[in-house]
């Protein structure tokens, strides 16, 4: 295969450049891996390279570096029918291995060697964009509330997990303390409008932005309701560092025992 480039960058002249502009952290788990390879991107369905009638394999960059030019070479690798392909993109001179990984995808969307990975036929998501939120939101078990139950679980508290605060009241809190009346939400930064991360869709948007706004309603709804029952509610939104609002749980947990 010829490795002709779709864009190059200044390399290093008169020194190696340094392990961190090129090589991958040691011990990374295929998860990290992949979400490295995902941020890179722009997202996991940015990493699409198109076979031709309709198929896509998903890809991702690897960084070399060539000692004897001084440079480190961005390709483009992935499988098909259990073989490797490989295209050269670019050189890449950035000071940290995420940016190279960064500037080689763009590079590799303007050459076309990369794409958006198109929406399935049965999908009823505007974009690939809101489907990827869509699916990474999970009812239940997501990501940042295994985070944050690990962290409680180290401050030696005992919790339940998925349940009614309130048995006649349909609402259910991710992490309940039951004798000590404390219930605290996780809320996802799509599906409740955090006020950081959200960006409304640009299609359709009238129906998502009054979704949205059910959902916030909602938990105003939920937080008073339990509230009046006497109960605290603490919630954090997926972004938020599981550590620190451990702390603030466990705070909240102590003073409740100390007047219960």
């Amino acid at each position: 295969m010829t490795h002709e480039a779709v864009g190059t960058q200044r390399g290093w002249n008169d020194r190696l450049p340094p392990a961190k502009a090129y090589k991958p952290l040691s011990g990374l788990s295929r998860d990290k891996r992949t979400a490295e390879q995902d941020k890179a991107a722009g997202g996991r369905y940015r990493r699409a390279v198109p076979l031709g009638k309709g198929q896509f394999a998903r890809a991702s960059i690897t960084l070399r570096l060539y000692r004897r030019t001084r440079r480190i070479r961005a390709y483009l690798r992935w499988s098909v029918s259990g073989y490797t392909e490989e295209r050269y993109v670019c050189d890449v001179a950035e000071a940290t291995r995420a940016a190279n990984l960064a500037h080689a995808w763009r590079k590799a969307r303007e050459a076309g060697l990369a794409v958006d990975e198109p929406l399935p036929e049965s999908s009823t998501a505007t974009s690939m964009s809101v489907r990827a939120v869509m699916t990474a939101n999970k009812g239940a078990d997501t990501k940042p509330e295994l985070l944050l139950r690990s962290a409680l679980h180290r401050k030696g508290l005992r919790y339940r997990v998925g349940v009614r605060p309130i048995p006649e009241l349909r609402r259910t809190a991710d992490v309940v303390f039951t004798k000590v009346k404390v219930a605290v939400f996780v809320d996802g930064c799509f599906w409740h409008g955090c006020p950081e991360h959200y960006r409304p869709s640009r299609q359709n948007s009238e129906a998502w932005s009054k979704k949205i706004k059910d959902n916030r309603d909602r938990d105003v709804a939920t937080t008073n309701a339990l509230k009046d029952q006497g109960w605290i509610v603490l919630r954090f939104w997926e972004h938020e560092d599981p550590e620190l609002a451990a702390r603030e749980i466990k705070a909240t947990v102590e003073r409740r025992k100390a007047v219960v």
